[in-house]
């Protein structure tokens, strides 16, 4: 009995000790920026989202944490989405041409520009949150995204 009262003491502390380690370390913070090339005109905005989770993309509606931004379409055009934590992400873009914004559609195919992280390709629908993740570990994370129009 002696020996496990011992052990228990020590082993909680072993135990603890990562835990506690953990709460006094911050995660790394990574810079997130884009820039993006393509746009066919300099009307309107565009909507960018940044997310990491795989069920809000390419939305981001259903991320209450995705980082949106709304800006005046231009060539060149940058965006910075600032300071994240260490994780994996995903860009997607719309060129809301008439300033709605939201993307229009004829009948179910995006009539405005679009684009997505690591330029993603598009088959039949949006691409996969896998397709278009990136890792961001600190330091800068910056994308070149290329936008696309079908119209």
């Amino acid at each position: 009995m002696r020996h496990r009262s011992r052990i228990v003491p020590a082993l909680s502390l072993a135990l603890a000790a990562p835990a506690l380690l953990g709460a006094t370390a911050a995660a790394p913070l990574g810079q997130v920026s884009a820039s993006v090339t393509g746009l066919r005109s300099t009307k309107g905005q565009v909507l960018a989202c940044l997310t990491d989770s795989t069920k809000a993309f390419p939305g981001c509606e259903r991320d209450p944490a995705a980082r949106t931004l709304i800006v005046p379409a231009s060539a060149p055009l940058e965006l910075d989405f600032g300071p994240v934590p260490a994780g994996t992400y995903a860009i997607s873009l719309v060129h809301d041409e008439n300033g709605n914004g939201k993307l229009d559609k004829r009948l179910i195919v995006p009539a405005e520009g679009f684009g997505f992280s690591r330029n993603a390709p598009v088959r039949f629908g949006p691409p996969s949150f896998k397709s278009a993740a990136f890792r961001v570990d600190g330091g800068e994370a910056h994308q070149a995204i290329r936008m696309r129009y079908l119209f």
